[in-house]
């Protein structure tokens, strides 16, 4: 039998997570129901089908907002990425994973950009999905390296085009303005910083990261905290963007 985290920590005076699901297909959705409540650390709060249910729903649980938020990206009445706009901004300690198909990867940097960190594929067990959602609350953001490489393909792809010949530097594209209020040089990162950036970036955890630099998770958050400052950014999905469209990844 495996023991899973949910099940091995349950009864060490663990967080217990609270979970919405937002989801149309109904046998999907009731999949995704047992998954959650079949783990202890998990708690489910609601389970709709709609991007009104689901703005409804995080307006009437300001007393206790969800943890997690489980995202279907294609809804009757619009898109999941609307739901995680929507969060961020009233349930703001809330984390998204978008429920996905095989194949859907041209939308992970439009998920990623409204502000989820993960992905959940809609064949994934039971188990799996719920050591997903403890992973993601213990700081990993659960991308597939398929998944993460198009992310940083289409991040890359943004950066500011190379010095031109003779060493002038080529001017900004037309189309990039620079956005009020954004920083628009390169901060000064510290080796340490950078080589964190860099881990962020490939989707490793703070504890994944200390164990490949064989430095404290104390020690991370620390660096992390640094290099948010420089960047001018509050997570580290923005901090990839970030770093990527001033060329630092």
């Amino acid at each position: 039998m495996i023991v899973t985290k949910c099940q091995s920590l349950a009864h060490k005076g663990q967080l217990v997570w609270r979970v919405l699901i937002v989801e149309d297909d109904s046998q999907a959705r009731e999949f995704f129901r047992a998954s959650v409540l079949g783990c202890q650390r998990l708690q489910l709060v609601g389970c709709v089908g709609t991007v009104a249910e689901a703005l409804s729903a995080l307006d009437h649980a300001k007393a206790a907002p969800p943890d997690v938020l489980l995202v279907d990206l294609n809804l009757p009445d619009g898109l999941g990425f609307e739901v995680i706009r929507y969060a961020a901004r009233r349930c703001p300690s809330a984390e998204a994973l978008v429920i996905s198909m095989f194949g859907d990867e041209d939308n992970v940097l439009a998920a990623i950009e409204a502000g989820a960190l993960g992905y959940i594929h809609k064949d994934a067990t039971p188990e799996y999905i719920a050591q997903t959602i403890l992973d993601m609350k213990d700081g990993a953001s659960p991308i597939s390296p398929m998944i993460a490489r198009r992310v940083l393909s289409q991040f890359r792809s943004r950066r500011p085009r190379p010095a031109a010949a003779g060493g002038a530097a080529a001017p900004p594209a037309a189309s990039e303005p620079a956005e009020e209020g954004k920083v628009t040089e390169r901060p000064a990162l510290s080796s340490r910083e950078q080589e964190v950036l860099e881990l962020i970036a490939r989707g490793f955890s703070y504890a994944e990261i200390a164990r490949i630099k064989a430095i404290s998770v104390h020690t991370v958050q620390t660096h992390i905290k640094g290099l948010y400052s420089k960047l001018a950014v509050h997570s580290k999905n923005e901090a990839v963007y970030e770093a990527t469209r001033i060329g630092l990844l």
